[in-house]
């Protein structure tokens, strides 16, 4: 907050500068108002041709349509659900047919949740772990043969200042990115060789639609008061250091996970 308690206000909103000219991107989860949609558009406004993917089928139509109001040729999309290998592996067939080659894979798939873990069912466990984890792994697996042959390509994965902080209730959520940010290290050395990069972002507090309607405003408030801007970050603010670790000006960095984040003690 200012002198005044006034909330900071984010700065205005950033013109393409063509960093992904050229380039295709295929992103997950990139359906609804989140940080995936986000990036898929900073990435259309950057000059890339992308193909987004989403569970949800008239809610990836909708993302697909405001993305062509923006460059109707070079936007495709495609159902698929990441816990299913088969479903993943149809995915990433269909976006080299397709976009006829990906240079880069964002992974954006990612499931939360509230449960302190006395009282977590297995259940719930393994599915916040399932989404969050288990599907970059597949991801990552179904691309690598590809980007390996080619020796080139850029993965960008979504992980959480969760994965290095502790908070009630997200013993699962935390394992996940946890368990996101060891995947990009340990991966990122394997494809080093074939001249792929592997790198994560680690965001505090996005504010998006969806979080508000699943959160309580007393704990957003808390969260959003302990960022040193003040307030939760924008989505698309984000989304554009995932496009930094896309492109060429990240060319030197693999294995590494942005935080991105005001936060402090």
């Amino acid at each position: 907050m200012t002198a005044d308690g006034a909330r900071p206000l984010p700065p205005p909103y950033p013109p393409g500068r063509n960093l992904l000219a050229g380039r295709t991107v295929l992103v997950t989860a990139a359906a609804g108002t989140g940080i995936g949609f986000a990036v898929a558009k900073r990435c259309v406004e950057e000059g890339a041709t992308v193909m987004i993917s989403d569970l949800h089928e008239r809610r990836l139509g909708e993302a697909a349509a405001q993305l062509r109001d923006i460059a109707a040729d070079r936007v495709h999309a495609r159902t698929c659900d990441v816990t299913r290998q088969e479903q993943v592996d149809a995915l990433v067939a269909g976006a080299i047919d397709t976009l006829g080659h990906v240079d880069v894979l964002i992974n954006n798939a990612g499931l939360g949740g509230t449960a302190t873990l006395v009282d977590m069912p297995d259940e719930e466990w393994s599915k916040v772990i399932d989404v969050s984890l288990t599907s970059v792994m597949r991801m990552t697996r179904a691309i690598l043969p590809h980007m390996h042959g080619r020796r080139t390509g850029a993965i960008v994965n979504n992980a959480s200042v969760l994965g290095w902080r502790a908070q009630s209730g997200q013993s699962h959520y935390a394992a996940a990115k946890a368990g996101v940010m060891a995947l990009t290290r340990c991966s990122a050395i394997e494809s080093a060789p074939f001249g792929v990069r592997i790198n994560a972002v680690a965001p505090s507090i996005a504010m998006h639609a969806f979080l508000a309607r699943t959160t309580t405003p007393e704990l957003l408030e808390e969260l959003a008061r302990r960022e040193a801007f003040g307030r939760p970050a924008e989505v698309w603010e984000v989304a554009n250091v995932m496009v930094f670790l896309a492109s060429d000006l990240a060319s030197y960095l693999t294995g590494e996970v942005l935080s991105v984040s005001s936060q402090h003690p």
